[in-house]
């Protein structure tokens, strides 16, 4: 059975400094796994490869069986990966509602005019406004679904960038550091919304705080210096020595 992402032999280099070396990861179907590392192991290079952002320096990105490396990466939007960003990219002028449905207008590849954009009862695209509510509904945004972006709490910032990356129907979903910035309580809310996500979107998570990313992930992959130190289940992740003394700390 293909996984439903998976590098292979994957390298990337800047000049004489290699930050991802030889790696393979595999992401199977229905996944929650984590990506841990210290400061400057080379995660976010890995998620701009796996997205298009950077072009790998040899190996190769699969997703579902389909060799992906040279697409662009709208291209691979398309085909269904979707991606967040450690500072959110969003619109701070336009509302919840606005944003998401915006994205499943080109998902579907019909455009909103300036007026459907912003006067929303004129526009003819009730399927699209309902599809952005409900998804806004599922991840706790329904009622701040008029709110301008920039009045939003800082947690429910976060909650909307997973609710566009999920407007464009991924199956697999990169979520790169949701938790930063947001404060303790609200945090917990973003994870809870996470957890209840359909199984049918895989995810690669990374995150720097533990207890969320034990709490959430199925399978663990430590990163050191762009290479793998090991994969395993949480409970495994945490009994190595190794990643006690690279990460998680010898006293922990």
């Amino acid at each position: 059975m293909n996984a439903m992402l998976e590098t292979r032999a994957l390298c990337k280099s800047f000049g004489g400094l290699a930050v991802t070396q030889n790696l393979n990861l595999s992401l199977a179907a229905g996944a929650r796994h984590a990506l841990i590392g210290p400061n400057g192991a080379g995660k976010t290079t890995l998620i701009n490869q796996l997205t298009g952002v950077l072009r790998p320096s040899g190996g190769s990105v699969w997703l579902d069986g389909v060799d992906i490396t040279r697409m662009t990466q709208n291209e691979r939007v398309a085909r269904g990966l979707s991606r967040t960003f450690q500072i959110n990219t969003l619109f701070p002028q336009l509302t919840p509602l606005e944003a998401v449905t915006n994205v499943i207008c080109e998902r579907e590849r019909t455009h909103l005019t300036l007026l459907q954009r912003r006067f929303f009862r004129l526009s003819r695209r009730r399927a699209e406004i309902d599809e952005a509510y409900a998804l806004l509904e599922q991840l706790s945004l329904a009622r701040d679904c008029l709110v301008q972006t920039h009045a939003l709490a800082y947690g429910k910032q976060r909650l909307l960038e997973i609710a566009l990356a999920l407007a464009a129907r991924p199956r697999v979903l990169l979520l790169d550091e949701p938790a930063a910035g947001v404060p303790e309580g609200e945090s917990d809310e973003l994870f809870e919304v996470l957890g209840a996500l359909s199984k049918d979107i895989s995810i690669l998570l990374i995150d720097h705080d533990m207890s969320l990313v034990f709490r959430f992930a199925d399978r663990i992959t430590v990163l050191v210096s762009g290479a793998e130190l090991m994969t395993g289940t949480p409970t495994e992740i945490a009994a190595d020595a190794r990643v006690r003394e690279v990460y998680l700390g010898k006293r922990n």
